[in-house]
């Protein structure tokens, strides 16, 4: 059997140029999204629930042919627009993309780029010329700088060279990005005192957990789940559910902190899945010999799981101060023991020794909720076993 692959179809096709040089081209999506998407269906049915577009106040559905732009300049005044007006002003659609300035890459912040696409010659026959300027512009680490109209919107942007091809970015407007001084709250004072062994230690940890870029490395494990709950769920089976997010550090034991991170990210090979796992074995060894045992770690939060898909231990997020708290506290626990202090992962294995049913849907408090309404016999029994 031969297999078809199928041809990507351009999203724009124009002329790129720049100076008295000019060369057909065709934009194409870079990028696509893997998420999961679902359908809204009511609860209880298979039956698929649909929005419409009703009047505010007389409830009743309006067409779409009767439906107009309106500005509000005040609470229930609005300007009307109909939608020819704004077709005679509309950008349309730009025929050329027009370098009009090329910048340095070194200049632009990141946080001016939006969305990529690629650039392609429109034909075999303008391959020399979008060669040249591809080559052109990659040796010289410039971007070049277009206005142009897709889709009824006008864009600034980037266009450039990198790994053989050239790219197009669309770019937000300088009126388009917020102050962060202005949109952040509780930013740290310029002035904040850190002393030279907290910063020393911190930028020792940041050396010995650099890493290489490697992308691949890099999942999307939130949707990985989604889809195993969507399988599990359709096959019937129980899905195991992870533990919380991490507790924030104590700022009074930071450095105290930083000294078992830098013990842990020399000594472990994956250090952001063990760093406090083993944050307390021994003493702080200090300043670590980067330059020897510098740790090239892999991002282990988002590799693949390894199989047999065993759970993972609630413990590896959690000095082990506090485990050994924690171990102290469930021994001396009563049959009126506040369950406020287990972590989901420790709810949900205890709510399946209990066989409490739905418990792969429920969150961490619903756990807690169905486990204290649990007879005090079942969980005494549950603490002996």
């Amino acid at each position: 059997m031969v297999e078809v692959t199928a041809v990507a179809r351009p999203i724009w096709t124009g002329v790129l140029s720049f100076g008295l040089v000019t060369v057909p081209i065709a934009l194409y999506s870079a990028t696509e999204s893997h998420g999961v998407s679902f359908r809204q269906i009511e609860r209880g049915t298979a039956d698929r629930v649909r929005n419409k577009r009703v009047n505010e106040r007389t409830g009743e559905e309006v067409a779409f042919g009767d439906i107009v732009k309106g500005f509000e300049l005040a609470e229930g005044e609005y300007v009307i627009v109909e939608p020819d007006e704004l077709e005679k002003i509309s950008p349309g659609r730009s025929k050329t993309i027009e370098i009009t300035g090329f910048v340095d890459l070194d200049q632009v912040e990141p946080i001016y780029f939006d969305t990529t696409y690629y650039i392609g010659p429109k034909g075999k026959e303008y391959a020399k010329v979008y060669a040249l300027l591809q080559r052109a512009m990659e040796k010289a680490n410039r971007a070049g700088l277009a206005l142009f109209s897709m889709r009824g919107k006008q864009y600034l942007t980037a266009v450039k060279s990198e790994g053989g091809i050239l790219s197009a970015h669309t770019m937000h407007f300088a009126d388009e990005v917020r102050d962060p001084r202005r949109e952040v709250d509780n930013l740290p004072d310029a002035d904040l005192s850190v002393s030279e062994r907290e910063l020393s230690a911190a930028e020792q940890l940041i050396d010995m957990l650099a890493v290489d870029w490697q992308p691949e490395q890099w999942r999307d494990t939130y949707s990985e789940r989604v889809r195993e709950l969507v399988q599990a769920k359709a096959e019937g089976r129980e899905v195991t559910v992870s533990e919380g997010p991490a507790e924030a550090s104590n700022v009074v034991d930071l450095m105290s902190i930083l000294e078992r991170s830098l013990q842990s990210a020399g000594t472990s090979p994956a250090p952001a899945a063990a760093a406090t796992e083993s944050g307390t074995a021994g003493q702080p060894t200090g300043r670590a010999d980067a330059g020897a045992t510098r740790a090239r770690s892999t991002p282990s939060a988002h590799r693949a799981p390894k199989e047999g898909g065993a759970k993972k231990s609630t413990s590896t997020r959690q000095p082990a101060k506090a485990s050994a708290a924690r171990k102290s506290t469930s021994q001396a626990r009563t049959p009126k023991e506040d369950l406020g202090a287990l972590t989901k992962a420790e709810l949900y294995k205890r709510a399946t020794d209990l066989d409490i049913p739905h418990r792969s849907t429920m969150t961490r408090d619903q756990l807690q909720d169905a486990l204290e309404h649990t007879t005090p016999t079942r969980r005494r029994h549950l603490r002996s076993a």
